[in-house]
């Protein structure tokens, strides 16, 4: 996929079941930014994809405590760090940096951030941008790649798609 790609999605399920066919595509060295307003379905969304990915445990939103790490484990592949941010309350720059959170952006892990615009000014610039907005009782998903390694990444999610909804 070289250009955006929107989806309408009916309700939390169909955000969850978005979020599972994420997963497959998750590949280390990825930054995803995850836009929308309050109750747009980020978290859930990112619920979905860990659940993809095959973590069992409870997915709780990072609100207060900025970022959630989650550790990976596929099959004989390296365990995939994955880091869920949310910067809604963030407001202290000098934060990041003591808290060593750019470290976090490395060739192999995934980072998801919620509310990037807070930060914009320190954060790498994304692989992927996801917009989520209401629409009506759903929500309407756009999926921009910025990378060529977004871009091989989302070939392998428009596969995946096409083969769900035949």
């Amino acid at each position: 996929m070289d250009k955006d790609f929107t989806l309408d999605l009916t309700d939390e399920a169909a955000t969850l079941a978005l979020g599972n066919h994420l997963a497959g595509i998750m590949a280390p060295n990825l930054t995803i930014y995850l836009h929308g307003d309050l109750g747009a379905g980020k978290t859930t969304l990112v619920r979905g994809l860990l659940h993809g990915l095959g973590f069992v445990g409870r997915v709780k939103s990072p609100t207060y405590t900025i970022v959630e790490p989650y550790e990976i484990t596929r099959g004989g592949d390296p365990p995939l760090n994955l880091y869920h941010f949310d910067l809604y309350r963030f407001n202290d720059e000098d934060e990041w940096e003591s808290a060593g959170f750019r470290d976090y952006f490395n060739a192999r892990s995934v980072c998801l951030i919620e509310w990037p615009e807070k930060a914009a000014h320190i954060l790498p610039v994304p692989d992927i941008d996801i917009q989520l907005a209401l629409s009506g009782s759903g929500r309407r998903v756009t999926i921009s790649p910025h990378t060529a390694h977004a871009k091989k990444c989302l070939q392998k999610f428009n596969a995946n798609l096409f083969k769900v909804t035949q």
